[in-house]
């Protein structure tokens, strides 16, 4: 049986929904999120060829191996790293196949560099592609469509390094039915939501739960926006949670506007569902009309957020600048709505225009695409030529604000006031269930880096002593300022690592610096932790 390496690069710059400061740190390579992609792909060829599976974020691509074909997927910040294994395993003279976002949103970016171009979505042409690249008569281009999701195989998980993954990833449904003007979502899966089955999800979920996940993320593109089907998903997950001896949390991705529907976010808590992410974007009514996100002006945002937090839900908010409607005013508008929202963690960045999205239509006709930019944006940088502002003053407004918003003490604010507004109401055996000290070393390294911030610095320490301080009297809510003080070291390596800290504060040791002598100290004790 023929050989085939599927690779998923790891992203040419730090992410926010990464774990690059384990690595930092001196500890081996981590992944906040298990790649799912891989593992779907290798349930659908083995059959064929016998597959391995390499997630660069957690090892080093093998180029030792005499693989006979070589699978690339991946998405716009992947990029760099794309082309660069297509290249030397083609150059090595082994079939190369790309597939993924990418691929079907920026064909022409990838089909120089590949034998074969995969676009769309793959369940509906896997049997044909993976049984043409196993006999050596293949096409050069295929193409899928949108597939019914009772379709899926199950991911071959037990092929993929588990043990270096901190959340599984488990996808319900695809496509989104809003029409952000800058997303491309719906570009790629459509704006018609599929479903996959309540069985197959628990059969997934069982899968997970097996090769030791406790953590689990709900990939889809917005869970909720289907009440109904919403309802009876949650409802099975509720049930299948309370049968674990172990319970499961679980993240996703949603609309601001579930906020309105109480009963949703009571079956959402009592699922296991602790932590969202929202696109909030922008307070700037103007700036939501004009790319088109009206989800967002039917409700008060900051009203919202602690409806959220009143029902035991953490919320991740996502944040752009660089909207037409934005000015010098913005940065310090965006940084006064985090401050009143109490939203731990936001990401934060300027606005890009994807391809093939509403947006880049747009102001590529306006002639306000940067020249050269097709390749990925970091979340430092845009693509789009403002109105009003200059490159310079766009960037150096994002700069003030993260800057200002992660300081220590303006983060260690949010965080003590959304423990404060945190009613924890998900069920008592969830509620209960500890951080595991035994099992998996990646959470035990975890706990053990999140305790070393307080040795980064005098204001990291103040902010450590403030955290404890609130968690002694709500010691219901450390699992969720655990996941927040984890997505903050992420962030501060972001920063530093893009060289994106103001002058007055780079002198402050940064967490990293101080992650890298814990190999030299004891193992945090839990209970000092908690507080």
């Amino acid at each position: 049986m023929k050989s085939l390496y599927l690779i998923n690069p790891k992203p040419d710059f730090p992410t926010y929904f990464a774990a690059d400061y384990f690595a930092a740190a001196g500890l081996p390579s981590v992944a906040q999120i298990a790649d799912l992609a891989i593992p779907s792909l290798a349930a659908m060829a083995q059959p064929y060829l016998d597959v391995t599976l390499c997630d660069e974020l957690i090892h080093d691509v093998d180029t030792r191996a005499d693989w006979d074909v070589v699978g690339i997927t991946g998405k716009i910040s992947q990029v760099g790293g794309m082309i660069r294994w297509a290249k030397h395993f083609r150059d090595a003279g082994k079939v190369v196949v790309i597939g993924g976002s990418l691929a079907t949103l920026s064909p022409e970016v990838l089909r120089p560099h590949c034998d074969v171009l995969v676009k769309g979505e793959i369940e509906e042409i896997a049997p044909q592609l993976f049984s043409d690249l196993a006999s050596g008569r293949f096409q050069s281009e295929y193409e899928g469509g949108r597939p019914d999701m009772g379709a899926c195989s199950i991911p071959r998980w037990d092929l993929y390094p588990n043990e270096r993954a901190l959340i599984g990833p488990l996808q319900t449904s695809r496509g989104c039915p809003f029409h952000c003007e800058f997303c491309d979502v719906i570009q790629y899966v459509g704006r018609k939501q599929r479903h996959k089955p309540v069985p197959l999800v628990l059969a997934e979920l069982d899968e997970l739960y097996r090769h030791g996940y406790r953590a689990v993320f709900l990939a889809d593109d917005n869970f909720t926006v289907y009440r109904a089907r919403a309802r009876e998903l949650l409802q099975a997950i509720r049930d299948w949670n309370l049968r674990r001896a172990e319970p499961v949390r679980f993240f996703t991705q949603l609309s601001i506007d579930i906020a309105t529907d109480s009963e949703m976010l009571k079956l959402c808590a009592e699922a296991g569902l602790t932590t969202v992410f929202i696109g909030i974007e922008t307070p700037n009514e103007d700036s939501l009309r004009e790319t088109g996100k009206v989800q967002n002006l039917r409700t008060n945002l900051v009203d919202s957020v602690a409806e959220f937090f009143a029902h035991g839900i953490a919320v991740i908010g996502g944040m752009i600048v660089g909207f037409d409607a934005d000015t010098q005013h913005t940065f310090q508008t965006q940084l006064d709505f985090a401050q009143s929202a109490n939203i731990p963690c936001f990401t934060v960045g300027a606005l890009v225009a994807p391809a093939a999205t509403p947006l880049r239509t747009r102001l590529q006709k306006d002639g306000r695409i940067r020249a050269g930019s097709e390749a990925a944006a970091t979340p430092w940088s845009t693509n789009i030529v403002h109105p009003t502002m200059s490159g310079e003053e766009l960037i150096g407004g994002l700069r003030w604000l993260v800057n200002r918003l992660y300081s220590p003490e303006a983060f260690g604010d949010r965080v003590q006031r959304f423990v404060e507004m945190l009613q924890p109401c998900v069920p008592r055996q969830l509620q209960n269930a500890p951080p595991r000290r035994s099992g998996r070393d990646i959470e035990l390294d975890l706990y053990d880096l999140i305790g070393e911030l307080r040795h980064a610095g005098p204001a990291e320490a103040n902010l450590w002593s403030r955290i404890m301080s609130v968690l002694s009297h709500k010691p219901d809510a450390a699992p969720y300022v655990f996941g927040s003080l984890a997505n903050y070291l992420q962030i501060r390596h972001m920063l530093n690592e893009g060289q994106f800290w103001e002058p007055q504060l780079a002198q402050i040791p940064t967490a990293s610096q101080a992650l890298s002598v814990l190999r030299t100290r004891p193992r945090t004790n839990l209970s000092v932790v908690q507080g």
